[in-house]
């Protein structure tokens, strides 16, 4: 049943994959979907690359470790995207296709460069964490090699990416995401039903213990609710929207549902906690023994639909956003047809990049916050700052971005790698540093 299922999904994506390929009439067609599109397509899309495989999956594995605490993950995601609902309109204003080109209006054209290669750099690291998740997922359901998993995720990532850029991208985000949410949907459903051990409450654990204090949260707010007021593939979306009233609906809308799916998803992970072994607990998708053990074949299946949908839905955003930005470095205006093939060519080189990545490392949620610490700790301040008007030093923007994004990375590093928790100030400290030298008022030329 469950490979049925699989065969019946992938045929369906390939189809729309190559029907999208034939609407493709201009560079914008292929950039932003011809910026046509409603609040179905903007929501659809939008909750199905925030849903990714290393958020599905690494929420569960968190609540092994952190228990109820675990929902922070995804709620923080929810309070990102309710401070960037107020600032859609000025995003809207200032942004064409991506965030570097309006990055590029407030401080200048180096800035702009360097932010198309430092960004790019960051995203090959999430592209990486989205091919780990198909791979152990494929391991999990398939018995697949993880190397194989790692090399045949990556060449499906890269072909549907390459064939219908962002007309594709959208139509089948749509259907991903009511895919995902079913297959959770159901999957809470039916574990809330079985003759299982029925997990603790929700007080015991949330919203502190001893998995996850205070300070754990007010790193997550820096490091990864920041990543949704001012995120590249977040901003990609705003920019296919029709309108900002589109936008803005769209953010609302995913906002809300990304509350109660916080907790039902923590509960799957909660649950596994009180009903599996230590053994399978140890296991990187927990979620597949889950299901496996305690759900008929049908469900096992959907939700092997719905994993694969998270991690290609996000996968394919980020991919084409990250291409996107590294094709601005040789063109200014993207919306050209040599800069289409520049991106078209991005999409391989950096698709293999993170293939090399994930080959090297399995750890999804650790690939994913390493990647996100650099790019919060580089762009958070200097891109709210514009937003909101403040005066700084663009002449030193270059400087305070690489310091913030050096500083966040280093003191995630110490933390993940080395349990220093002393380290977390570090990250606190990147922002501080960040806004510090933002602030040092430029020397006025002389007569």
């Amino acid at each position: 049943m469950k490979v049925t299922i699989l065969i019946v999904y992938g045929l369906v994506l390939l189809i729309i994959g190559v029907l999208s390929a034939l609407k493709i009439k201009s560079p914008s067609d292929y950039f932003v979907g011809g910026k046509r599109n409603g609040v179905f397509q903007i929501s659809g899309s939008l909750l199905a690359s925030i849903l990714g495989g290393s958020a599905i999956l690494g929420s569960v594995n968190l609540a092994i470790h952190q228990m109820w605490a675990a929902a922070w993950y995804l709620l923080a995601a929810s309070a990102g995207l309710w401070i960037l609902f107020p600032l859609v309109r000025k995003v809207s204003q200032y942004g064409k296709f991506t965030l570097t080109d309006m990055l590029g209006r407030f401080y200048g054209n180096t800035a702009r460069k360097s932010a198309s290669v430092i960004i790019p750099l960051a995203w090959t690291g999430i592209v990486a964490a989205q091919i780990i998740a198909a791979a152990k997922i494929l391991f999990s359901l398939f018995a697949l090699p993880y190397t194989d998993g790692v090399i045949i995720s990556s060449a499906v990532f890269i072909i549907y990416t390459l064939i219908g850029g962002q007309i594709s991208i959208l139509k089948t985000d749509f259907i991903q995401a009511i895919i995902i949410l079913a297959g959770i949907i159901c999957s809470a459903i039916f574990l809330s039903f079985t003759a299982g051990t029925h997990t603790s409450p929700i007080a015991e654990s949330f919203p502190f213990n001893s998995g996850f204090q205070a300070t754990d949260l007010l790193i997550l707010f820096l490091t990864f609710s920041t990543t949704f007021v001012v995120g590249p593939d977040i901003y990609s979306r705003v920019f296919c929207a029709r309108d900002e009233r589109t936008a803005r609906r769209s953010i609302a809308v995913v906002a809300g549902i990304l509350i109660p799916f916080a907790f039902g998803l923590t509960y799957l992970g909660v649950f596994a906690v009180d009903n599996l072994s230590t053994e399978q607990l140890s296991h990187s998708v927990v979620l597949v023994d889950l299901i496996a053990q305690f759900l008929p074949e049908w469900v096992l299946g959907l939700m092997a639909a719905a994993l694969l949908s998270a991690v290609l839905s996000s996968a394919d955003t980020t991919l084409l956003t990250a291409s996107m930005m590294v094709s601005e470095l040789f063109h200014e205006d993207i919306d050209n047809r040599r800069s289409l093939n520049t991106t078209r060519l991005f999409i391989v080189l950096i698709g293999m990049a993170s293939m090399l990545i994930a080959l090297q490392i399995t750890s999804i949620i650790g690939t994913l916050l390493l990647a996100l610490a650099f790019y919060s700790g580089a762009f958070i301040v200097p891109i709210i700052a514009a937003l909101a008007n403040l005066k700084v030093n663009k002449s030193l923007s270059i400087v305070a971005m690489l310091g913030g994004g050096l500083m966040a990375l280093s003191g995630k590093i110490l933390v993940s790698n080395y349990h220093n928790s002393w380290a977390n100030w570090m990250i606190v400290g990147a922002f501080v540093l960040n806004f510090v030298i933002l602030r040092i008022p430029e020397r006025r030329k002389s007569n």
